[in-house]
């Protein structure tokens, strides 16, 4: 079996931070307060996408309106991920490219619903109404939104990618088996580029609620990811956003040429049964198989801010003393599918400067080292799924 050296070539992000992997640094260095939305959705906090000009990677107007907005944020995140690994315009490279994407069940029409439940305190024959709904009411490509492979299905549209295509669902989780999923393909020698990630409305009610079904939403504001503990409410703050990765093997990306931000050495999972297994023992076992050679120099959480769930892995993470920590739903939110995804983006940025990004809490991260060859990222879900991916120079 092959062993190939898996580098990432094209970093696509877009959140409240802007859009471009160069934007996304320069925001993470530059010591200003996150963007967010407290009034929109109060007594719920958002990270809102900025103004995107969604033509510069969604030309055709027809194509942007049969999409939700999730999937234009995911087909637009991918078009600047092949962008900037120089696929974009290759019609050989995308027409043999793999792509794995992780994504959520759609996004409901709260217009439609809001007609329904009403029609539905004064009508009897509610089969009948409901099938009026669903045939008049109800755009056909919105409906099959609910599908969630149909993000893949946009990006081959747009961007011609006709690779193989897998879609993965099970929020975090999502993200950290689409990432390991492509890792290993092009590993074993059955890839050899690949276009991996994911994407997240945060601004969508039924989002929200989604969230706070379980309780998990902070409702008093926005703090830093590691200082939410004793807030009102359970502490997540999500955000709109999506990130993409082009993934290569080291020979393909030194045959065409193309600088690498870094090598993935390896990814480590798990989904315990959190109410019969210990938690941060588990984060702690990931953590010590991604550092067995040697600690990272830094390592990039995508903490969720959830309460017991951010606890533990920050206490997992306080063990790791030799690495500097950075928490960066602090500045983006919490991007659910796409948090892992991002996490790795930004771990990978952080490899190819050769340093660590401000801290974004400064009672709770210290200030980084003046070099860093190596990075964890790491993505713990709100109720399921632990990941750590091991980054290092290339």
């Amino acid at each position: 079996m092959q062993n190939n050296t898996v580098v990432i070539t094209g970093i696509g992000l877009i959140s409240s931070l802007g859009e471009g992997a160069d934007a996304h640094w320069q925001a993470f260095n530059d010591g200003a307060k996150p963007r967010i939305d407290g009034e929109r959705f109060k007594p719920y906090t958002v990270h809102p996408l900025g103004e995107v000009d969604w033509n510069s990677q969604i030309p055709k107007r027809g194509d942007q309106r049969q999409m939700e907005t999730w999937q234009r944020i995911g087909t637009y995140t991918a078009g600047l991920a092949l962008q900037d690994a120089g696929i974009k315009d290759d019609e050989a490279l995308c027409a043999t490219m793999d792509m794995v994407v992780a994504a959520g069940g759609g996004e409901r029409d709260v217009t439609v619903d809001t007609q329904i439940l009403a029609e539905a305190r004064v009508r009897n024959d509610l089969g009948t109404m409901l099938n009026e709904k669903l045939s008049t009411e109800l755009r056909p490509t919105l409906f099959l939104a609910q599908l969630s492979n149909l993000l893949a299905g946009n990006i081959s549209i747009v961007h011609k990618v006709t690779g193989s295509s897998r879609t993965f669902m099970g929020e975090e989780g999502a993200g950290i088996s689409a990432i390991d999923t492509a890792v290993s393909r092009i590993r074993s020698g059955q890839s050899t580029h690949a276009l991996v990630g994911g994407s997240y409305n945060a601004e969508h009610p039924d989002m929200l609620l989604g969230f706070e079904l379980n309780q998990m939403l902070k409702t008093d504001g926005w703090s830093p990811v590691w200082q939410r503990e004793n807030s009102e409410g359970g502490g997540i703050v999500t955000g709109s956003g999506g990130a993409f990765l082009v993934l290569e093997s080291a020979d393909h990306a030194k045959k065409r040429g193309v600088r690498a931000y870094a090598a993935i050495d390896a990814i480590y999972s798990s989904q315990i049964r959190r109410n019969r297994e210990n938690l941060g023992e588990t984060i702690s076992k990931l953590l010590g198989a991604a550092s067995a050679d040697k600690a990272a120099d830094l390592i990039v959480s995508g903490a969720t801010g959830a309460k017991k769930v951010t606890s533990a892995e920050k206490a997992a993470l306080e063990a790791f003393s030799s690495s500097t920590v950075r928490g960066l739903s602090s500045k983006t939110g919490h991007l659910r599918e796409a948090q892992f995804p991002l996490a790795v983006a930004i771990a990978a940025l952080s490899v190819f400067h050769g340093t660590a990004f401000l801290p974004l809490d400064s009672e709770n991260e210290a200030t980084g080292p003046a070099n860093i060859s190596s990075a964890l990222a790491t993505s713990v879900g709100a109720t399921r799924s632990e990941g750590v991916a091991r980054l290092s120079k290339v």
